[in-house]
């Protein structure tokens, strides 16, 4: 009867190429997100002291800029053509949000007429703000 104890060998991995793997990795995923920016448009955006922001999946981005021009996902369209656009994305998506970007400089009444149009077609709208610094 063999009473001698075995000896187990140890298993060993070796990390040291997946961390280079991971290193480049999380530098391409962090240079890639800092080129993609949500909004063309540049605005002064208001400022919020909970500096949190709500977004939902079947979104549409409506823009107010300083000059009073309105951006459907950043495109140009009149007063008169804002709720017939915001009616044909509903078409598309009809829970859809509107996430509404304002500058500073623009009255609230400005604002307030994608509010009344937002109302009128039963949508949901968010004001976009700017976190506190």
């Amino acid at each position: 009867m063999n009473l001698r104890k075995r000896t187990k060998g140890s298993v060993e991995v070796h990390t040291s190429a997946l961390n280079d793997i991971m290193f480049f990795l999380m530098l391409f995923f962090l240079l890639a997100s800092a080129v993609v920016n949500p909004t063309v448009v540049k605005l002064l955006l208001p400022q919020s002291s909970s500096g949190q922001q709500s977004t939902a999946k079947k979104a549409v981005t409506v823009t107010i800029d300083e000059n009073l021009k309105y951006f459907v996902e950043k495109k140009p369209v009149s007063i008169e053509e804002l709720q017939p656009t915001l009616e044909a994305y509903q078409k598309l998506a009809p829970d859809m949000t509107i996430l509404l970007y304002v500058s500073r400089n623009v009255t609230y009444q400005d604002g307030f007429v994608v509010n009344d149009i937002a109302n009128k077609l039963k949508l949901k709208l968010v004001v976009a703000v700017e976190p506190k610094k």
